[in-house]
């Protein structure tokens, strides 16, 4: 019999939600076929079976929330559990009915109405004289109800939540049992702990106001109101005729949690320099007709950034970098992560693993594949795990600077913004300045200020401009 149990799906991803079981007991499954679906921060993905048999038994049921290493099933040999079920039930069946029934009505109903009755009358009704003192000591059970704060007790009531929803709803006192779950099998969220507490907040706020004006001197203290204050005053959402309230998916709700846990991690510092295309642009003229033919997509300026990267990474290692912990984990390989967009409903990055080996047209191809993957849902846990860097891509909208949030546990991400023909200062071999129509634009870097100091960040980012300009770029195409 061998265990079937949640894999681990990226990184940072602890838990994850079963949504969709393939097969159910008693099932033949195959070695590498699919056996459930899970839905994590990171991806919904379909998880394939680690051993060939039947399945004999399933432990997590659809829309509950597992941890990682958590055991979900188990598959026997052929043969081994369809047979075990039939046997079990005839039995049972036979004991319960027939002689269970008729001796426990005898035993009942004779000896033990009248015994019972004799013993509780007489010892029972005289000795409250100990009765004053009980009120006193009801005074303490209170303090009882504030046990739900801690994880443990969540548990125990059967109550599953994140880290995240249990540290709200211990910080603002709130009864778990008294909210109502939106997410996946009426699992309750970070919105709808924030919405109870905006809801409490303007139900308390009538109150608050009557009470102030007969104590002047309180006044003073609430000049400045705490951290936790402040966040459990933030207003009810008003919903007026007209508007319209759209629930949070699965992914846009995870994708949230992970970028204000991105924020409260890494003290975050905006870095950017203005780049020079125009070498770039020859090659992409001259080769866009030949490429598409070739490869059967577009040559943007994606794969050219991508690739003086990696090479600047070389030379600045401390970006290709994780925090561990205390310590700053400097990979020897670049698994580079590009930021996908699914649909405007959130964000994905797999990872182009061993990207320091390839060259411009395997990154290019690498890129087209992960994107298409990623909006098709057909990435496996293996694309998504391992990032060491990270490139986001906005300039396809034309932007002209924008400020990413960090990869956790990355150190660093590089926007690539829009470009533009422009009028720039250029100078020839003899010195000589001149007015020219380049192509122009931005990398602006997102960078973790624990990890390394400003100096460190823009070395790198003029390494990585140096080489987008003097590089021979058709002869990498080639």
């Amino acid at each position: 019999m061998a265990d079937v149990m949640m894999p681990q799906l990226g990184e940072t991803v602890t838990e994850g939600t079963i949504t969709r079981w393939f097969k159910q007991v008693g099932d033949e499954v195959a070695l590498d076929e699919a056996l459930f679906e899970v839905s994590t921060d990171k991806v919904d993905t379909e998880v394939p079976s680690p051993v060939a048999g039947v399945l004999a038994e399933i432990l997590a049921n659809e829309g509950d929330l597992v941890e990682v290493g958590q055991v979900l099933a188990r598959v026997g040999d052929s043969g081994d559990a369809p047979p075990a079920e039939p046997p079990a039930a005839e039995p049972v069946q036979e004991v319960v009915e027939p002689p269970a029934a008729e001796p426990v009505q005898e035993v009942v109903e004779p000896p033990a109405a009248e015994p019972v009755q004799e013993v509780v009358e007489p010892p029972a009704a005289p000795e409250p004289p100990a009765a004053p003192e009980p009120p006193s000591e009801a005074v303490e059970p209170p303090s009882e109800p504030e046990e739900p704060k801690s994880a443990g007790a969540f548990r125990a009531a059967g109550i599953v939540l994140s880290p995240v929803v249990r540290r709200l709803i211990s910080e603002n006192n709130l009864d778990p049992s008294t909210l109502t779950g939106t997410g996946l099998g009426g699992r309750i969220t970070r919105a709808d702990v924030e919405q109870a507490i905006r809801a409490r907040a303007s139900a308390e706020a009538p109150a608050a106001a009557e009470a102030e004006p007969p104590p002047p001197a309180a006044a003073p203290e609430e000049r400045k109101p705490s951290r936790r204050a402040r966040r459990s005053a933030v207003p009810a959402v008003v919903v007026r005729s007209g508007d319209s309230v759209v629930p949070l998916n699965n992914i846009r709700r995870r994708t949230a949690e992970h970028m204000v846990m991105s924020k409260q991690t890494s003290p975050h510092v905006l870095t950017a320099i203005e780049v020079d295309y125009e070498g770039i642009e020859k090659v992409r003229r001259a080769a866009k007709q030949a490429w598409k033919a070739e490869e059967g997509f577009s040559l943007t300026y994606l794969p050219f950034i991508a690739r003086a990267v990696v090479d600047a990474l070389r030379d600045y290692p401390h970006l290709n970098a994780s925090f561990g912990g205390d310590e700053l984990v400097v990979h020897a390989g670049v698994n580079l992560a590009v930021a996908v967009d699914i649909d405007f409903q959130g964000l994905l990055a797999p990872v182009i693993h061993g990207a320091e080996g390839k060259r411009l047209r395997q990154i290019a191809r690498d890129i087209v594949d992960l994107a298409n993957r990623a909006r098709s849902r057909k990435l496996g846990p293996d694309d998504l795990a391992g990032g060491t860097f990270t490139l986001t891509n906005a300039g396809q909208y034309g932007t002209m600077m924008q400020f990413p949030i960090i990869n956790q546990p990355q150190v660093a991400i590089l926007s690539t913004d829009g470009v533009s023909r422009k009028p720039v200062v250029v100078t020839d071999n003899y010195g000589n300045e001149s007015i020219a129509i380049h192509s122009m634009g931005v990398l602006a870097m997102a960078w973790d200020h624990r990890a390394f100091d400003g100096a460190y960040a823009a070395a790198f980012l003029h390494r990585t401009k140096e080489i987008i300009e003097t590089r021979d770029w058709e002869a990498e195409i080639r």
